[in-house]
C-alpha cells in the first residue's frame, strides 16, 4: 500500500488534512516517470490552497505540488531531462498531489538534482528558487531597478525572501528588507550585514526604509502579505513605482483609494508560482529551472530546514510551517 495526504473540504490545514492508504502505483506509461518520494516541503501556498478550497465535502483532493525522491521507473519511449534515469535523485514540480509516498509524474516536470546538492536542499530546489527568479525578473522590468532604484521586500526572513536577497546581492541590486520583528531583523543582519533591514513592530519602520533608500526612489515593492502592510508600501513607492503581490497572508483586503494610483501613476500586479507553468513559455521554464538549480548550488546556506517530520506527525508539521518566527522550510519524510 501507498500513503498520500489529502483533504475533502476546506479549512484549517491541521484539521482537514489527512493521510489515506491506496494501492501502489502501476508501471509508468509513455510520458510518465515513477518517483519514490523521500521528502516534501510544506509551503505556505500549499496550506493557503487547502484553506481556500471551496467544497464542504467531496472526493479526496491530493495535497502539495513539490517533492524530491528517487526515480523508480520511466515509461517506454519517454523523453526525459538530462540526468533523469532509474536510481537518480530528482525533484518534481509542479505536480498536484506531490505529498505522497509515490509520485506518477509527467516527465516534463521531473528535474535531476545536481550531485553537489544535498537532499534537504533538493527538497526545496524548485518552488522557492523559481519564485525568487520570477520576482526578480518582474522587479527588473522596472527601468530604475539595477540603476538608482531601490527594491523593497517584506517578509524578508522567509525562505523566498532570503533567496531573493542572496540573488540581489549577487546581481548588485539595491534592496531594503522588512520583517515583522526585531528578532527577525537581527537574524537577517547576521546573514546579510550589508543589506538594510527594519521591523514593522517599530512605529517608525517606514522612516527607516526612507533613510535606507538615502534619497533614491523606492521603485518596486515585493509583498506576500497584503492588507494594511501593502497599503503602507504604496505610500513608500516613488512616482511610477510598482507593487508586486505574490501571497495573501493577511486576512483583510488591501484598501486602495484611486487617488493613490492616479497621483503617483503606480502599478499594482500579482504574481503566483502556481501559474508559472501556464503563464511562461517552455523556453522560459527551462531557463528558470536552470536558474533554480544554480541557486541551489550556489546558495545552499540559505536553504534552512526548520524541522523534519514523518507522515504520522503531519498536523505538527503543518502547525510548525505557519509558526511565527520560523526560520526555514518544514520538510516531511513520508517513509
Amino acid at each position: 500500500m501507498s500513503r498520500r495526504v489529502v483533504h475533502t473540504r476546506g479549512g484549517a490545514p491541521a484539521d482537514v488534512l489527512t493521510v489515506i492508504e491506496e494501492p501502489e502505483p502501476p508501471a509508468p506509461q509513455t510520458g510518465q516517470v515513477l518517483v519514490r518520494t523521500t521528502a516534501f516541503p510544506v509551503h505556505p501556498g500549499d496550506l493557503q490552497a487547502v484553506q481556500a478550497y471551496p467544497g464542504n465535502s467531496g472526493p479526496p483532493v491530493p495535497a502539495g505540488v513539490e517533492a524530491t525522491g528517487v526515480v523508480e521507473a520511466i515509461g517506454p519511449d519517454t523523453p526525459v531531462a538530462p540526468g533523469v534515469e532509474p536510481g537518480a535523485r530528482v525533484t518534481v514540480f509542479p505536480h498536484p498531489g506531490a505529498w505522497s509516498q509515490w509520485i506518477m509524474a509527467a516527465a516534463r516536470v521531473v528535474v535531476a538534482v545536481p550531485a553537489e546538492v544535498p537532499d534537504e536542499v533538493a527538497a526545496q530546489m524548485l518552488v522557492n528558487p523559481i519564485t525568487a527568479v520570477m520576482l526578480r525578473r518582474e522587479a527588473e522590468a522596472h527601468t530604475s531597478i539595477g540603476y538608482d532604484g531601490v527594491l523593497l521586500q517584506t517578509a524578508a526572513g522567509s525562505s523566498v525572501g532570503r533567496l531573493l536577497t542572496a540573488v540581489c546581492r549577487a546581481r548588485t541590486l539595491s534592496i531594503v528588507n522588512v520583517v515583522r520583528s526585531e528578532r527577525g531583523a537581527a537574524e537577517l543582519r547576521e546573514r546579510f550585514p550589508d543589506v538594510p533591514v527594519t521591523a514593522t513592530e517599530h512605529a517608525g519602520w517606514a522612516d527607516d526604509v526612507r533613510s535606507a533608500a538615502d534619497g533614491r526612489p523606492v521603485s518596486v515593492a515585493l509583498d506576500p502579505i497584503g492588507g494594511k502592510l501593502a497599503e503602507s508600501l504604496l505610500g513608500l513607492l516613488a512616482p511610477g513605482g510598482k507593487l508586486i503581490c505574490y501571497g495573501q497572508m493577511a486576512a483583510e483586503p488591501i484598501s486602495l483609494p484611486a487617488s493613490t494610483l492616479l497621483h503617483k501613476s503606480l502599478t499594482l500586479c500579482g504574481k503566483s508560482v502556481g501559474r508559472w507553468m501556464s503563464d511562461t513559455s517552455a523556453e522560459r521554464q527551462a531557463s528558470d529551472v536552470a536558474a533554480a538549480k544554480l541557486i541551489a548550488r550556489e546558495f545552499q546556506d540559505q536553504f534552512d530546514v526548520a524541522a523534519g517530520y514523518g507522515l504520522g506527525d503531519l498536523a505538527a508539521a503543518v502547525e510548525h510551517a505557519v509558526r511565527p518566527g520560523k526560520v526555514g522550510t518544514v520538510l516531511v519524510h513520508p517513509w
